[in-house]
Order: C-alpha cells, then sequence, then structure tokens
C-alpha cells in the first residue's frame, strides 16, 4: 500500500501530481486501524530513501537543504526525524566528522518511543490530520526520491572505518570529533562576531586567523614527513537566495586565499569546496564570519537613502556584496603572501598564540605549491566539465559602499596576519 502510494507520486509529472498526492494520501489515510503497521512501514521506506540519497552522494545537511528551499517547515521537520531513523542503523564509528557534525547541527535525534507510534507521535506534535500526514509524507519523498547523483565530499556511512580512526588521532577538542586547534579558532571567531567594540574583535579575529594559518602550515609539513597521506577532500556550503551569486564570490575568495576550489551548483543552493581538510575547516569558519560582518554592514549602509533621495534597491545590495567579495579577495590574497612568507623564514605560531623562531623549512614553498597542484587534480577529477559565470554590477554607490565596508572588516590584528 504504501510503496504503491510512494510509487505513484515519485513518478508523476507535474500535471498530475496533485491527483497522485490526492489519491495516495486518501489511501494512507483511510487505514486507520493499520496505522501502527503504517507508521513502521514509512520509516522502513524512509530508511531506503535516504539510504538511496547517501549512494548517491548526498550528505544529512543537503537533503534538508534541499527541503527548506522547496517545501514547508513541517516536511523539515519531517526531514530530520526520517533522517535521524536512519541513522540507527549505523554505528558511530562508521560516520566521518562532518557527517557527526552535520547531524549535531540538525538536532536529528529519536524522540518516539517506538516506530509504530511514531506517525501518530508527529501527528500530534504538529496538528496535523492523517490525510495531511500522509500528504507530508509523500511530498517529502518525492522531493527526494527524484534527487540526481552528485560528486561525493566524503564516504558514505559504512565506508569510513579509515577516516573514522585518523580523527580518533588527532587532539580534540570541547566539540566531539573536532581537532582542538579548530574548537579555539571555532571559540574566537565567535567571540569577534558578538563583541560590540570593533577593537576587539578585531584582535580576536586576528588571533585566530593566525591560528588558522600556522594551522594550515604544519599540516603542509606534516605531509611532507608522510605523517598525514590524506588527499585533498571536499565539502558543501550552502549559498543560498537572495544575492546568492556575490555570496558566492565571497565564499571563492576566501577558498582561493586558502589553497581552496569553489564550484557552484546553483539549482541545489550549494557550493562544493575543493581541498585538504585543514584548510576547509578554516574556508567555512572564515566565510561564515565574513558573511555575517558583510550582512550586517550591507544592512546598514540599506538604511540609508541614495544621494537624491531615492531608497535604496537591490541593485544597490547585489552591488555592495560584489563590491564587498572583490575587496575581500584583495587583502586576503595579500595577507596570505605575507603569512607564508612569514612561516618559510621561519616564524612559527604557537598554539597559545606566541610565536617562536625556528630555523626556515626550506621544504614548506614546493609543499604548498605540491597541495596547490592536488586540489587543481581534485577538482578536475570530480567535475570534468565546468563553466564559469559571471556577476553583474549595476549600482556605483553601491560598489564603493561594498568596498568600504570591506576595507573596515575584521580581518587583520597588528600583526596582520592570515591564514596561509
Amino acid at each position: 500500500m504504501l510503496d504503491t502510494a510512494v510509487r505513484g507520486v515519485v513518478t508523476a509529472p507535474e500535471e498530475g501530481l496533485d491527483l497522485a498526492l490526492d489519491t495516495g494520501a486518501s489511501l494512507l489515510a483511510a487505514s486507520a486501524g493499520l496505522w501502527p503497521s503504517v507508521s513502521r512501514a514509512a520509516l522502513g521506506h524512509a530508511d531506503t530513501a535516504v539510504g538511496r540519497c547517501w549512494s548517491a552522494g548526498w550528505r544529512p545537511a543537503d537533503l534538508v537543504r534541499v527541503v527548506r528551499r522547496e517545501l514547508k517547515p513541517v516536511h523539515l521537520a519531517l526531514a530530520v526525524d526520517l533522517i535521524a531513523a536512519e541513522g540507527r542503523r549505523h554505528p558511530a564509528a562508521a560516520l566521518d566528522r562532518r557527517w557527526h557534525e552535520q547531524l549535531r547541527e540538525l538536532e536529528a535525534e529519536v524522540w518516539w518511543p517506538s516506530d509504530e507510534a511514531y506517525l501518530s507521535g508527529f501527528a500530534h506534535r504538529h496538528r496535523l490530520d492523517r490525510f495531511a500526514l500522509a500528504t507530508v509524507l509523500l511530498e517529502l519523498l518525492r522531493s527526494w526520491g527524484r534527487l540526481p547523483p552528485i560528486a561525493p565530499v566524503g564516504p558514505a556511512p559504512g565506508r569510513s572505518a579509515h577516516t573514522a580512526q585518523a580523527a580518533q588521532q588527532r587532539p580534540r577538542g570541547p566539540v566531539a570529533g573536532e581537532p582542538r586547534m579548530l574548537s579555539r579558532i571555532r571559540a574566537l571567531l565567535a567571540k569577534a562576531e558578538s563583541t560590540d567594540f570593533p577593537e576587539e574583535a578585531e584582535a580576536l579575529t586576528a588571533k585566530a586567523q593566525q591560528l588558522m594559518a600556522q594551522h594550515s602550515i604544519d599540516e603542509a609539513l606534516l605531509a611532507v614527513e608522510g605523517a598525514d597521506p590524506h588527499a585533498p577532500g571536499a565539502l558543501r556550503i550552502g549559498v543560498d537566495n537572495p544575492y546568492e551569486g556575490p555570496k558566492t564570490m565571497l565564499l571563492d575568495a576566501v577558498a582561493a586565499a586558502n589553497r581552496c576550489r569553489v564550484v557552484w551548483a546553483k539549482e541545489f543552493g550549494f557550493c562544493t569546496v575543493i581541498g585538504f581538510d585543514a584548510d576547509l575547516d578554516g574556508v567555512e569558519l572564515l566565510y561564515t564570519s565574513l558573511l555575517v560582518q558583510a550582512t550586517h554592514a550591507m544592512q546598514q549602509a540599506g538604511a540609508r537613502q541614495h544621494l537624491d533621495g531615492a531608497s535604496r534597491t537591490k541593485a544597490f545590495r547585489q552591488s555592495f556584496l560584489v563590491a564587498y567579495a572583490a575587496r575581500i579577495r584583495e587583502r586576503l590574497t595579500e595577507a596570505t603572501e605575507r603569512t607564508t612568507s612569514d612561516a618559510a623564514a621561519g616564524r612559527h605560531l604557537r598554539e597559545d598564540g606566541t610565536a617562536e623562531q625556528l630555523v626556515p623549512d626550506e621544504r614548506l614553498l614546493p609543499a604548498l605549491k605540491a597541495r596547490t597542484e592536488a586540489v587543481d587534480h581534485e577538482v578536475g577529477r570530480m567535475f570534468p566539465k565546468l563553466v564559469s559565470q559571471r556577476v553583474r554590477v549595476s549600482d556605483g554607490e553601491g560598489w564603493a559602499a561594498g568596498r568600504a565596508a570591506a576595507d573596515r572588516a575584521s580581518l587583520r590584528g597588528r600583526s596582520g596576519e592570515i591564514r596561509g
């Protein structure tokens, strides 16, 4: 019964979708006496559907992002529950660090006492009758069932034993599975974003960036010594409207300064960032922090009027963010070159933020070059066919305001260092 309803909805053309939904939902809702069996079958069917998405390269945050873009909050709540239910099939050791992080951020937990009681419990929580709940379930499964395969950015559950074992060998921070250095950087950036004092934010951000720089360089030298055999990896970062083009430009600016590459999948609302693990973590943190700063600065600038008295427009905000991203790219590039030069000269930053002078390591620059080449090769392997896209600027005031805001962004402290 459930399989028939799901199959009818998933395969229905758009013009016949309403009829398929009504037919399938009515069939399920009419089975009042069999509702516990329907509930158990629904979770079993969802296990298969979610597992198929994992095999096709999707990850928990990706599935939720698709639902958030296409459907309603109630579908989102159901999606998180179904991901949590499917997660019972996999021991913790079968999931890599970023998978665990996504599940934690989604708060994906099994809250229902039994699979037979799940649908009734969900309906009670969200005040849905059986027909409405059946419709939500079928709409969600249709959305997931029509997703195409995408380039994987990590192992699917059950295929990550080596990754999980390697992660266990790294120093741990207060966030489960996260390297201690990354946890320290995350805490510094959180303080920088929350303070009302610009000088404090600048100092905190500069310290975080210095730690990011040294962490990346240390990882490169470990690879030269053979202590870190990992090849480039990838992660996906959501980039949604409004102004998805300029946001992607900002992400690309951060990634390029850290020897990573960005590929934008506009139709799915995410970018794939390709690079080495330590660099990927830093790119995600720094991009998020800069986006917060850019959005705040744009809102402040947008609250004012044009010189002719007219209100700010969408063109102004688009141009603002494009200019912001372009200027950030310039500043990051300059800072990266400066930090790399310092590291090549033997100036090393300890985890506690203090500096020490070491013997210059001649292996560093060749090691960084090799990592850049490895990332380029991985991009070609994952995405053999790429096209470029331009973002237009149509508001001169927005461009000028965006560059000025980028100059004020917290990128440099007194030392002027950033991740290399």
